[in-house]
């Protein structure tokens, strides 16, 4: 095994490590701060690969936009140092029965998946040839995604600040 290796299982590690205290915390701000080191060892293992410009995107759209909005969100309704509330043992076993048949699929699929080479020359991974096949106008463009999400967060960072006011008794409706 060489420092490659070691390196990957190192970030790998890290993002999956956070990834699970992230969603297993009772501590709303401490899931945000975990999510966080998720995403940055998820941006890790994209340098690892030699995809710059991804790595750098994952950090400032997720890291740098995402996480600071999520955190802000947090602070601004005042529910920072608040525990959530703990989940009832029938919810819990339906996430960890819904945990394992995801893994046993994403196996089975890996397990059966067959490479078969190819003699296609490899698409260049600059910043022209991604903006490119980014902002296509036809069926292979993925602007109209992008859109759909950023409408997709917006509406789910209002219906946040709603639901956390209306809990507080501060929102009129």
């Amino acid at each position: 095994m060489g420092a490659s290796d070691v390196i990957f299982y190192l970030l790998a590690a890290m993002t999956v490590t956070f990834a699970v205290l992230s969603v297993t915390t009772r501590q709303i701000f401490r899931a945000a701060i975990y999510l966080l080191f998720t995403l940055i060892g998820v941006a890790g293992i994209y340098f690892w690969m030699q995809f710059e410009f991804i790595a750098a995107v994952q950090i400032v759209v997720y890291v740098g936009g995402i996480v600071v909005l999520i955190i802000f969100s947090i602070l601004l309704t005042q529910q920072a140092g608040e525990k959530m509330a703990q989940p009832p043992l029938k919810r819990k076993l339906f996430s960890a029965l819904a945990a394992i048949c995801g893994a046993a699929l994403i196996l089975v699929q890996v397990l059966n998946y067959t490479f078969k080479p190819t003699t296609e020359e490899a698409i260049a991974t600059n910043v022209k040839s991604i903006g490119t096949q980014l902002l296509n106008i036809d069926a292979t463009g993925w602007a109209l995604p992008f859109e759909v999400i950023s409408i997709l967060l917006l509406a789910s960072m209002v219906g946040c600040i709603v639901i956390a006011m209306r809990e507080k008794g501060n929102l009129k409706i």
